[in-house]
Formats: C-alpha cells, structure tokens, sequence
C-alpha cells in the first residue's frame, strides 16, 4: 500500500516528506482508529483510507507546519472510524439463524463454508456473505455497504486468507 500511495506524489520532495510523515504517524493513527473501533481490522482499514484521504489532499497538508501535521492526522483518522462506525450502524447483517439457498450439490461443504464464513469479524463476514454466498461484485458489496470499493477488496483478500487458515486448521488443504 505504501508504495501506491508513494506513485501518487509527484516530487520526490513529497515522497520524502510523506515518508517522514507515514514514520511519524502510522502506529499513532493505528491506535486511535483501534481505540475508536474496538476492531483491529477495522484499524487497518481506517488507517489505509486515512493515509489515501492525505495523499488525495497533499496540496493542503504539505504546506501544513510540521507542529499541526499530527492535530490534522489524528483528526483525519477519528473522521475515518466514526463514519465507519456509522456505515456498519447503517448495513443490517444477516440474522445468525440466516439459511442461505444451497447448491444442490456438494451442500455439506457449502453449510462448512456458510458456518466458516459467520465465525469470521462481522467486517469481513458481511463482506464475503455477499461475495462468497450472495456471489456480488466488488462494486454491488460496495454500493450496498457504504463502502469504497478497494475497502471492499481488501477484505475479501484478508477474509479469504482468514478461511484459508481457519481450513488448513481443520486439515482442509488443497494444493
């Protein structure tokens, strides 16, 4: 992520103080967004769209004084957490008792799949309910949820990496 974040500036004067700040700031951000979002995940998440927030408004925040750049940080990642707190107020999540349709075939390991899927962080859960069992694009999860469709991306990359665990625990692994 940092080096997308680094071809979005133009100077090497600004990848440099970017560098400077992402140093200075990136594990005080993390714990503000923890601390506002209870979620470690979620964390990364604000913290990522936060950085793309400075990145996207670089003009403004590179002729801040170094003294008011971390004020502005901190408070560009509490704005992140609290509107994510609000969109996940907003999604409903589908009930725990929730009966997705099941292939007609091979339903023993869909009902494992439904059951992996629902142990998961409701960020991720959300998420790969509707890729995995609703089959939705990147964009409909997204429209659906509030949510930008790279948040939506990197939580099926992590959800998925997270049932690939939960499955090699279980002795399910496939070459």
């Amino acid at each position: 992520m940092l080096a997308t974040l680094l071809a979005m500036l133009e100077t090497e004067e600004d990848r440099e103080r970017f560098l400077k700040l992402h140093g200075a700031y990136e594990k005080k951000l993390y714990a503000v967004a923890a601390r506002v979002l209870g979620d470690r995940t979620a964390a990364e998440d604000a913290v990522q769209q936060t950085w793309l927030q400075i990145i996207r408004r670089w003009d403004r925040v590179s002729q801040l004084p170094w003294s008011e750049t971390e004020g502005y940080l901190v408070t560009a990642v509490k704005n992140t957490a609290v509107d994510m707190l609000r969109r996940e107020r907003r999604e409903e999540a589908l009930p725990e008792d929730w009966d997705p349709p099941a292939p007609e075939t091979g339903e023993g390991a869909y009902r494992y799949l439904v059951d992996l899927i629902r142990a998961l962080p409701e960020g991720y859960r959300r998420v790969l309910e509707l890729k995995c069992v609703e089959e939705e694009s990147n964009r409909e999860i997204a429209r659906r949820l509030g949510l930008k469709e790279s948040t939506v991306a990197t939580r099926v990359l992590r959800g998925r990496a997270l049932l690939a665990e939960a499955l090699e625990k279980e002795g399910y692994v496939h070459g």
